[in-house]
């Protein structure tokens, strides 16, 4: 679970009560391969392809997908961190992490970018994103990816590529990580 979602769960700092297990490490490998080829499929290679991992929850599948593309296109695309802290519409609310970082080093401007997080709950950190990039430039389409997408949308986003579409309770929280995929809910 992104380390930004487990400090803001009152009381700051509570635990993670797993009750299942809904996909594995291996799980998550067969759909970050699928999703890398359905990246590939769609933009007709990855000449004009980058990904941004949204800071923190993104950057770990982020990287995994570019490890995929890599291997089916034998060309590596840039990789991209983007921090929206500053960007939230319920900024003061949730913490700011120093160590989530934003570091583009390279135009996007008339490339495809494909934002990259694990989770896709309201749709919010997603319209903070797209108000972040605007200051590295202006890309000719973005994308979206993501491990888990688990409806409860407040906002018209919809992502263009998912591991899994999982129903949740509102006050479910969906972790994912090394392990794979788990649901559960945060107890004090």
């Amino acid at each position: 679970m992104a380390e930004r979602e487990r400090r803001r769960t009152p009381p700051f700092g509570g635990v993670f009560t797993p009750h299942s297990h809904v996909m594995t490490a291996d799980d998550c490998s067969r759909a970050t391969w699928r999703m890398a080829h359905e990246i590939v499929e769609r933009n007709s290679g990855i000449d004009d392809v980058v990904l941004v991992g949204l800071q923190t929850g993104g950057v770990g599948l982020a990287r995994d997908l570019a490890e995929s593309l890599t291997e089916i296109e034998q060309k590596r695309p840039r990789v991209g961190l983007l921090d929206v802290a500053f960007y939230r519409d319920d900024i003061g609310l949730r913490p700011v992490l120093p160590e989530a970082i934003t570091d583009i080093n390279f135009d996007i401007d008339q490339q495809v970018v494909v934002l990259v997080d694990d989770v896709l709950f309201t749709g919010r950190t997603v319209r903070a994103a797209l108000d972040a990039l605007t200051d590295h430039g202006r890309p000719r389409a973005v994308q979206l990816a993501v491990m888990v997408d688990r409806g409860h949308r407040e906002l018209p986003i919809r992502p263009d590529y998912v591991g899994k579409n999982l129903p949740t309770r509102r006050d479910e929280v969906v972790d994912v990580g090394g392990e794979g995929v788990r649901l559960g809910v945060m107890a004090k």
